[in-house]
């Protein structure tokens, strides 16, 4: 990772799209599914909450390797992210983000049809039934004090791919903010939001990994000054706005990081799923690791820093924990697919899953909008 690191970086100039390909998009939203899909395991492993049993259990079943998805389901994560990929290519332009919410906010009500087997977050589908698209103003909910879920995070990488470029910051902090709030109104969620949407776009940016986590603490100001100058429950946000970027620092201190230069420190014990776990609780909010907006694009990125470009690595620490799985794992599947593609993937664990046409299309079509000018 750290070779891979020095080399994207220094490839870094004006021109950065001439690195990326169409693969890239199509192997982040496919592998964002496939992810999903893993840590999901219908159901199973996202509701357990030891990862040696998870690690046991893969292993019974002839490891990573041998797992084919045909019959894994994806969740309610990769469902709402098709939702917010697929209402940006409807709208295509970022310059008319009314039309855009509104398509966001009806591609949410719509995707509370397909949630059966699929454990959609009840905040999500309390939250949309809230949610009336074409009414002014009405993909607003009010202020949430319960909206600090992952629910927003875990679906909005494409909008990175929508915003790629550095100067695209503004449109990706709004965008992925707004959207973020239609269920999760409350700066820890829809902070979430931007964090997936931001590493997203560093990703097609080839930006150095290990600056991911300053950056992202750099971007909460502009977030913090969009909040306070939309005028929406400011006292609100502002009074809760904390929790999320000192969760952060604390991150990026532990692993020091805050001069966002490599390498991280991780101790030599977390190689060990058991202590994994122990680490996954303590930096959560109530003791399930990816359940809350800050901490599962947190853990899809440890997992990033530590995997060194190896898919099975990062599916051992994103997608088999004892926490909130299938969200990391949607989150980190995706990241890697952008930076790596299907680089070193068993076909068998993207080949038959489900909505993978979908997000194929998806990927593509992203990627037209954003590079055909």
């Amino acid at each position: 990772m750290a070779q891979r690191n020095r080399s994207t970086e220094s490839r870094r100039n004006d021109d950065w799209s001439v690195h990326t390909s169409k693969e890239r998009y199509v192997a982040g939203m496919v592998l964002s599914g496939a992810g999903d899909a893993l840590g999901f395991k219908n159901g199973d492993w996202e509701n357990c909450t030891s990862g040696a049993q998870i690690h046991k259990e893969l292993n019974s079943l002839g490891g990573l390797e041998n797992i084919c998805v045909k019959n894994w389901i994806v969740s309610d994560d990769t469902v709402m992210h098709l939702a917010t990929a697929e209402a940006l290519i409807q709208n295509k332009s970022c310059q008319d983000k009314e039309n855009l919410y509104s398509l966001l906010a009806q591609a949410y009500k719509d995707s509370m049809s397909d949630m059966k087997g699929r454990a959609a977050g009840l905040t999500c589908m309390e939250m949309c039934k809230r949610l009336d698209p074409y009414k002014q103003n009405g993909y607003r909910i009010p202020y949430s004090t319960s909206g600090g879920g992952c629910g927003a995070a875990m679906r909005s990488m494409c909008i990175g791919l929508r915003c790629p470029r550095p100067k695209d910051i503004h449109d990706l902090v709004e965008i992925s903010i707004e959207s973020g709030r239609m269920t999760h109104h409350h700066p820890t969620g829809y902070l979430g939001s931007l964090a997936s949407a931001l590493f997203a776009s560093y990703a097609v940016q080839n930006r150095e990994i290990c600056s991911w986590g300053v950056g992202l603490l750099e971007t909460t100001r502009l977030a913090k000054s969009y909040v306070r100058n939309k005028g929406l429950f400011v006292d609100e946000n502002m009074k809760d706005w904390d929790y999320f970027v000192s969760k952060w620092e604390q991150f990026l201190n532990l692993r020091k990081l805050n001069d966002g230069r490599w390498p991280p420190h991780f101790s030599v014990d977390f190689d060990d799923v058991r202590k994994r776990d122990q680490f996954y609780r303590m930096i959560s909010f109530e003791n399930t690791g990816g359940a809350s907006g800050h901490d599962a694009p947190m853990i899809a990125y440890d997992a990033l820093l530590a995997c060194n470009g190896k898919w099975e690595e990062l599916c051992k620490r994103a997608m088999f924990h004892g926490g909130d799985s299938d969200s990391t794992g949607t989150i980190a599947g995706f990241l890697f697919g952008v930076l790596y593609c299907f680089q070193g993937v068993p076909k068998c664990n993207y080949k038959q899953l489900e909505y993978r046409e979908r997000l194929e299309n998806a990927g593509k079509k992203l990627y037209g909008i954003v590079f055909s000018h």
